[in-house]
């Protein structure tokens, strides 16, 4: 059996399993580690490629960054940060028509430049903005479903944990990926606010009627206490990225020390809360590292196979154009993303995909945001859509059903491929700030 056949029955048997209920790493795993035996036709080969892409994942020094900012993001999470950048949010959109969906959205993006976890930001935000919104007037559909839509956020704007992921999977510079979601993360809070206030004039049916003022006049003094300790994280962090003062690992280290700087003069962390935090980032880098080694082995599997090179020999075949292959693409992610979670759409199709584009020229930072986005939007897809079961279950409301969240987020996952499709025609809307 030639080796590009054993690729192809390793991918269908990955295939199958993972339909099957086997977790996405362990599939990648057997599968790559029994097409390798196959392929070479020794089983200590294939054990030993197994090692290798156990080392190469996490013995690089720029994995360290995964670690720190999964613990920036829990400590911010745990010291009420997100409350605090939603009453900030929510005390400058106030007077604003459909303002506290306005404000959720505001503080989405703040939380999301502080933890890079949309999952947190869904429940974070079901237990804060929800509740408020539903005693200000507006219906349980759209309080849920512009949680869901802004809490995606958190998957592109810097620091996200898929970009991360990604740049570790394709080595490519994780300033460069963070540098480029800003543009893209900024249209998706500004299409979000804007649809928001469409909504709200246009569809007040939809949105509630008789809509008020969520919350209290807030004194400068009390914007400034609740704000500055937000905005002096977020300097920290991204500001030193920028100019150049931290890499990636030292800016995430610096951020987790800032935010427990600010839960301890706060008095708002203590030691079983710290002990909980340090507890969930050990098993979520856990979780990752066992993803990235699956990655690195489904990898090499692919590349002695041969199946990607046919691939792109098919789609050069094809005369699909970068254009025709990326929408494609898109259009494979997003039907995943109906099945499956984030990380596991990018475990098997970046790698898949990487030897294809490159010899196109496709820039790799551009492609990056795209394939981010185009997972963000299977976040709100049916029947997976993760951050709505997140919301589901952190809300415990059993008179809002599933159906009603997938319906809540529809708009929003509408403006998500109006982005999408803004992006891939105008690729200087994530690579502008790089300087190509």
């Amino acid at each position: 059996m030639e080796a590009f056949e054993i690729g192809l029955i390793a991918l269908g048997a990955m295939g199958l399993l993972v339909m099957g209920g086997l977790h996405v790493p362990i599939a990648l795993i057997l599968c790559s580690f029994a097409g390798m035996w196959a392929i070479r036709d020794s089983s200590l080969l294939a054990a030993k490629m197994l090692g290798l892409a156990a080392n190469d994942a996490i013995a690089s020094y720029f994995f360290g960054v995964v670690p720190l900012f999964v613990l920036m993001g829990f400590i911010v999470s745990e010291t009420g940060m997100g409350r605090d950048a939603y009453d900030v949010a929510n005390a400058m959109t106030r007077r604003i028509k459909g303002g506290l969906g306005v404000g959720t959205v505001m503080a989405n993006a703040i939380f999301a430049a502080i933890t890079g976890i949309s999952i947190a930001s869904a429940a974070v935000f079901t237990k804060i903005a929800v509740p408020e919104m539903r005693r200000h007037g507006y219906t349980a559909r759209f309080s849920v479903g512009v949680v869901a839509g802004s809490s995606v956020l958190g998957m592109m704007i810097p620091p996200s944990l898929l970009l991360i992921l990604y740049g570790l999977l394709t080595e490519q510079s994780i300033g460069d990926l963070f540098l480029a979601g800003v543009g893209p993360g900024l249209l998706l809070a500004l299409l979000f606010a804007g649809g928001t206030i469409l909504m709200a004039v246009f569809s007040p049916g939809y949105v509630g009627r008789n809509l008020g003022q969520g919350g209290e006049e807030m004194s400068a003094r009390e914007l400034i206490g609740k704000g500055l300790p937000i905005t002096l994280l977020i300097g920290i962090v991204l500001g030193g990225i920028y100019l150049g003062f931290f890499t990636p690992v030292e800016a995430g280290a610096m951020g987790a020390l800032g935010a427990l700087v600010i839960g301890v003069a706060k008095r708002r962390i203590g030691w079983p809360a710290l002990w909980r935090v340090l507890v969930e980032t050990g098993l979520v880098t856990a979780s990752v590292c066992f993803l990235i080694i699956a990655a690195q082995m489904y990898s090499r599997m692919l590349a002695f196979s041969g199946v990607p090179a046919t691939f792109g020999e098919m789609a050069a075949g094809a005369e699909l154009g970068r254009i025709g292959l990326i929408l494609l693409y898109c259009a494979i992610v997003i039907a995943m993303g109906m099945i499956l979670d984030s990380s596991s759409i990018m475990l098997i199709l970046v790698p898949l995909m990487l030897p294809i584009i490159q010899p196109m020229g496709i820039d790799l930072i551009w492609f990056g945001i795209v394939t981010v986005l185009a997972v963000e939007i299977g976040l709100l897809t049916p029947p997976f859509g993760i951050s709505v079961y997140v919301i589901k279950s952190t809300l415990d409301d059993d008179r809002v059903s599933l159906g009603d969240i997938f319906l809540g987020a529809a708009p929003f996952a509408l403006m998500m491929l109006l982005a999408l499709g803004l992006i891939i025609a105008f690729p200087s809307i994530a690579t502008g700030l790089l300087g190509r």
